[in-house]
């Protein structure tokens, strides 16, 4: 496997002066030298001209998924954020794996700054300090603590540890019901938003539902008592995407098209998630589209390159976005070619950059709570 590439490798500020059209010729090149031995995973939420290059498309969960099972690929690179890039990692990288195949699959990450905001509401100290407090009021045998996927491999960890699961935005209210089959209480993090949209669906109230807020210092701004009348303590945290949406987008679009389809994901506020006519994870929304009679209206709740995507791939359908404010996924947006050229090039010349390695005590706890999360059905 060789290519002729500058050596020393420039940084990545020369890369990016340049062109789109140099960038993806040369990104082409390395993907054909390398062929199977390269994944490259992109999210929906990214820019058109990097999902052009991707040779796997989806949510974070699915394409963590789908790099694991398979079997040519070396070096996977993640067109996503960084938790998303950890969760490669770990299943890509399981022991069992590990020990059929040989060698470790890399997984890198072409800007290390492509975080998540929500991911990094939660952090592991904040999250032990509240399970220490809650376990001085209440017993913590009796409470599943729950993260959302889009949350750190240290959170992932914790609750692999302590009898817990992760979940997506899609087996959420499986997720919940396995839980409350166990214990009659349920800590959720970081998205306050998925929680509460899917514990109002199975009956639980919002005086049930306290959020915890990390930076108060008694019981997460509660009282004793509502602590102990707790079902389900939410974090307070949300995705700066969705949070933009507001139930006054909605009764603008159904006033200005009658006939229109609102649909939304169940990261948004239950104000809106309430009213809207769909609420789904991103591959919901997108197979429901897929799905949409020819001619109806839509608009669509969730990160505008998405939206913009469906939009183009379904001319057939009126597509709208929700909001009148732009709402990207900025820390995404940081993944553009100039990156992703840089990072593969590295690659190709021997020199891995941005690599994500989950220290190996985290992989596998992370795994026992990743595992617990593909059992349910």
């Amino acid at each position: 496997m060789s290519i002729a590439v500058e050596q020393p490798l420039p940084d990545i500020a020369s890369y990016k002066s340049l062109e789109n059209d140099e960038l993806s010729s040369r990104i082409q090149r390395v993907r054909e030298v390398m062929g199977p031995e390269l994944l490259i995973l992109g999210h929906h939420y990214q820019q058109d001209e990097v999902i052009e290059h991707s040779d796997l498309r989806g949510d974070s969960y699915q394409l963590s998924q789908m790099a694991a099972e398979n079997t040519n690929c070396k070096h996977i690179v993640f067109c996503g954020v960084h938790f998303m890039a950890e969760t490669a990692d770990i299943l890509a990288n399981r022991p069992e794996v590990l020990d059929s195949r040989g060698y470790r699959v890399s997984v890198t990450l072409p800007d290390m700054a492509a975080g998540c905001s929500m991911a990094d509401m939660a952090g592991i100290e904040q999250v032990e300090n509240c399970w220490a407090d809650l376990g001085e009021l209440i017993d913590t045998n009796d409470i599943t603590p729950v993260t959302y996927i889009n949350s750190a491999a240290s959170l992932k960890a914790f609750v692999g540890k302590h009898n817990g699961i992760v979940c997506t935005s899609s087996n959420a209210p499986a997720v919940l019901d396995w839980a409350f089959k166990r214990t009659s209480r349920v800590l959720f993090f970081p998205d306050q938003h998925l929680g509460r949209n899917t514990s109002l669906t199975m009956g639980i109230t919002n005086e049930q539902m306290p959020v915890w807020d990390p930076y108060q210092l008694e019981m997460g701004g509660h009282t004793d008592a509502t602590i102990e009348n707790s079902k389900v303590i939410l974090w307070k945290g949300h995705c700066s995407v969705h949070q933009m949406f507001k139930a006054e987008h909605v009764e603008l679009f159904r006033k200005q098209h009658p006939e229109i389809n609102i649909m939304v994901h169940p990261e948004c506020p239950q104000e809106v998630n309430d009213i809207a006519d769909v609420s789904g994870s991103t591959g919901k929304i997108i197979e429901v589209i897929k799905q949409a009679e020819a001619g109806s209206k839509w608009a669509i709740g969730t990160e505008l390159h998405l939206v913009n995507r469906l939009k183009k791939e379904n001319p057939h359908l009126e597509i709208h976005f929700l909001s009148p404010v732009v709402c990207m996924c900025a820390t995404m947006y940081r993944i553009d070619l100039a990156h992703l050229c840089w990072s593969l090039e590295n690659l190709i010349a021997g020199t891995q950059v941005n690599a994500i390695r989950v220290d190996d005590d985290v992989a596998n706890w992370s795994l026992v709570a990743l595992e617990r999360m593909l059992s349910v059905k």
